[in-house]
């Protein structure tokens, strides 16, 4: 099974220098100790230290640089837009993703025929707050999303390559990108891998990033229910809106009949209120109606640069595919 196996490694890197040759090492001996045909994408967004130079003496790699400090969900996007193999595999550039479960991943995802394997950090090796946080955000995500994946904030993940056929990466989005692939019908798993402390470099994660992934779940929520359809909700707020101000309406009228005076009342200013919130949300529905239409129509800019692609290829001969000869060429050919 493995020696059938087209592969592509996604690793988006910021400033872990330090860590790249082992990482990539790692990375190399396992494809080769599997015999899969692989390829190496180390997608460096905008490092500051010598990632570019460490770089250099890496092979066989694909090497993407991106022009400035994107974000992950940009430089994973950019990735696995850059790669060419069967099966795209993504993981962190911190060493605390471990290689060794790329095997595992690829057999798992082919025996039970997914399209996705998400790795599931059981034991996970880091502090006691980024713990905390991420099981928040976990739980937060079950209610919301509800995408049955006990860790979709692990990088470590195995995808066929027809799985990213028309998706597109912004925000926070990597780590939902399970949610966004069961919303187009593909079939999801989860393998509890191995995670690793962190030796060298410092974590790129803070409050921000936290927040913003809250603020990209919602949007997740909202894609899943309604990104078709987003008449559904707006258009039937407005409706409730404006039944609710046609109440209040009728109520201000009776008062008016009644020769009641309407100067210290309520329902007169209530009833202004309702029927323009709804009839603005109604109006908000058939424009977000006709932008998902448009959305779905045409293609969207990338919400990035890459400044460039440099590919280097191995100096020997090192697990290089056999060449399958055509029934009409020969071997001098």
């Amino acid at each position: 099974m493995a020696h059938n196996v087209s592969l592509s490694v996604v690793v988006p890197v910021y400033n872990e220098a330090e860590n790249i040759p082992l990482l990539f090492n790692e990375i190399k001996n396992v494809c080769i100790s599997q015999c899969y045909d692989y390829e190496i994408i180390l997608v460096d967004d905008g490092s500051t230290d010598n990632t570019h130079e460490i770089t250099n003496a890496l092979y066989p790699l694909t090497y993407v640089r991106m022009r400035r400090n994107f974000g992950q969900t940009a430089a994973m996007d950019a990735g696995i837009k850059t790669a060419k193999k069967d099966f795209i595999i993504t993981m962190d550039g911190d060493l605390q993703n471990d290689p060794a479960d790329i095997p595992g991943l690829v057999d798992y995802l082919l025996v039970h025929c997914l399209d996705v394997v998400s790795g599931w950090r059981k034991n996970r090796k880091d502090t006691f707050s980024k713990r905390f946080a991420s099981r928040g955000a976990n739980f937060l995500r079950t209610i919301i999303v509800n995408d049955r994946i006990h860790d979709s904030g692990c990088s470590l993940k195995i995808y066929r390559r027809e799985c990213f056929d028309g998706v597109k990466l912004f925000g926070e989005m990597h780590r939902f990108i399970p949610a966004l692939l069961k919303i187009k019908g593909f079939t999801v798993g989860e393998m509890i891998v191995n995670h690793r402390p962190r030796i060298a470099g410092k974590t790129n994660y803070n409050w921000r990033r936290t927040i913003k992934g809250f603020v990209d779940m919602v949007g997740v929520w909202f894609w899943h229910k309604y990104s078709v359809r987003p008449m559904h909700l707006l258009g039937g707020l407005g409706i409730f809106f404006l039944f609710t101000g046609g109440i209040f309406s009728i109520w201000t009228i009776v008062l008016f009949v009644s020769g009641q005076s309407l100067n210290r009342t309520f329902q007169p200013m209530l009833t202004i209120t309702f029927l323009l919130v709804g009839i603005l949300l109604f109006v908000f529905g058939l424009m977000s109606d006709i932008l998902s239409k448009i959305y779905y129509g045409t293609n969207i800019d990338t919400p990035y640069s890459i400044k460039k692609i440099v590919i280097t290829e191995a100096v020997t001969n090192e697990m290089q595919p056999e060449r399958i000869l055509l029934p009409n060429e020969s071997d001098d050919k």
